[in-house]
């Protein structure tokens, strides 16, 4: 089983065999977890902030509920007084912020071992199930995940490229195997 989280949707697949078993997807990676960043701050702080501040927060920040730390010297705009100001931030507040967005990502994941057949199911519970994608950077969302479904989770190696990377070998032995990228 692996699970991409990349910048807008998160993707869910069981593989056997070389083929796809099961796929699904929901709309919700990184930019959605920016966004709810963004309106927890706007809501509970009285402050804007942009993407990229948003961004800043959430990378740090834990995916798993009681660790505690804080984000100091974010800024962002006052909405009442129109000014810059700077807020402090605790990963416990960034958690409650990103608490919808990781429950589609946990519903996909359960779903996803719903509509896998008993067979492989048994697999992935041996093996565990691979996070990938930049949202798999997000602190402690493996042990979120493992909590949840009781399965074994694993980061892959370079989480960013690793997709792609495997891609590109897919297609480098499919350029071997079948020569349909070569001119002769």
């Amino acid at each position: 089983m692996v699970v991409d989280i990349g910048g807008g949707t998160t993707e869910v697949g069981v593989i056997s065999l070389g083929g796809a078993v099961y796929s699904g997807s929901v709309r919700v990676g990184g930019d959605k977890f920016d966004e709810a960043i963004i309106n927890y701050i706007r809501r509970n702080y009285g402050m804007l902030i942009g993407e990229t501040t948003a961004e800043e927060i959430r990378r740090p920040s834990f995916g798993f509920p009681g660790q505690r730390s804080a984000r100091d010297g974010s800024e962002g705009r006052n909405l009442a007084e129109g000014v810059p100001r700077s807020f402090t931030i605790s990963s416990n507040e960034i958690l409650e912020a990103l608490t919808d967005p990781l429950n589609s990502i946990v519903s996909a994941v359960k779903t996803a071992l719903e509509q896998t057949p008993p067979e492989l199911g048994a697999d992935i519970a041996n093996k565990g199930m691979v996070l990938t994608g930049g949202g798999a950077l997000l602190r402690d969302l493996d042990r979120l995940l493992m909590e949840e479904t009781g399965l074994p989770v694993w980061i892959a190696e370079d989480p960013l490229t690793c997709v792609v990377r495997g891609s590109g070998m897919a297609l480098e032995s499919m350029d071997k195997s079948t020569n349909i990228f070569t001119t002769e």
